[in-house]
């Protein structure tokens, strides 16, 4: 008996040294590996993609990533995080890791959609209302959003304004991405006009003004403008003048062939155009004479 428990002691210590062995293995194992990628998986190329505003040089500098970091060690959202910060036109950062030795940077890059006057200058946002540059000069070819006021711009930062006009960023938000999704962004080239409560004005081309509600889903009016331009395209013919938008997701009214314009932009005080009054309905002192005019046939629908 007594050489039994001798035994039996002599497997329990081999048991326990064999767990301390294999955990010893272990360590040594994941040390090894351990000092592998420290050593060898260090950054050599960062490669970006996707920019055209900003070089790639410019876009690497922001990140923060240098040669010889450690590749695994990198921390994508830090450096998604210092790009976005520099470099405002940048929208979207997706850092990826090429092994062994390889970063890439893809970029979404982002488009001026308005412009904003203040005491600083002109502020340009994107149609997300993120502010992506301050400039001196108006420029052309952005359009003019009156009746918005920013509350501190930060570049990079999203546009904010006063509780009251909240109404009009997120309908001003929702036309610019509207228009974005459509391709029919640059056509909106002169001014957005939020200085009534409840309607949107809008140029489109150099001859037409077109008024949506303040709210509502604004993929179908763009739709809505998308189809009548098509329609009159088919047709041979050019809408111009003021197209109220008002009435329906499927029913489209050419008000007049003038066109509303902003006062700031009229050439003279005494402007005949007529101006659609805060109803969506224009002012009867200035309405022409008739019905307004129907699109021609085909209608907006999809």
């Amino acid at each position: 008996m007594a050489a039994n428990r001798r035994r039996t002691g002599q497997r329990r210590r081999r048991g326990r040294f064999g767990i301390l062995y294999k955990l010893l293995s272990f360590l040594v194992i994941f040390t090894a590996l351990l000092v592998g990628c420290v050593v060898f998986f260090r950054v050599n190329q960062v490669t970006v993609t996707g920019n055209s505003r900003y070089t790639a040089q410019e876009i690497i500098d922001a990140s923060g990533v240098a040669l010889g970091d450690n590749l695994l060690l990198v921390n994508k959202p830090q450096t998604a995080r210092n790009i976005n910060r520099l470099l405002p036109y940048v929208e979207t950062v997706s850092p990826i890791r090429r092994l062994p030795d390889t970063l890439e940077l893809r970029i979404t890059e982002t488009v001026a959609a308005a412009r904003l006057e203040t005491a600083d200058g002109w502020w340009l946002i994107n149609s997300g209302g993120k502010l992506v540059e301050l400039t001196a000069e108006a420029g052309e070819g952005v359009p003019q959003v009156f009746g918005l006021t920013p509350i501190t711009p930060t570049l990079g930062a999203r546009l904010t304004v006063e509780m009251t006009d909240q109404v009009k960023l997120e309908g001003l938000r929702s036309l610019l991405s509207a228009l974005e999704q459509r391709g029919m962004l640059e056509g909106v080239s002169s001014f957005v006009d939020l200085s009534a409560s409840n309607l949107i004005r809008f140029n489109y081309g150099d001859d037409l003004t077109v008024v949506v509600p303040m709210s509502g889903d604004f993929d179908r009016r763009v739709f809505s403008l998308q189809r009548v331009l098509e329609v009159y395209q088919e047709q041979g013919e050019r809408v111009v003048g003021t197209l109220d938008l008002t009435y329906g997701d499927n029913e489209a009214r050419v008000r007049s062939t003038e066109r509303w314009i902003p006062e700031a932009l009229r050439p003279t005080a005494s402007d005949p155009t007529p101006v659609p009054t805060e109803t969506g309905e224009p002012d009867p002192a200035q309405t022409p004479e008739g019905e307004p005019s129907q699109p021609p046939e085909g209608g907006t629908g999809e």
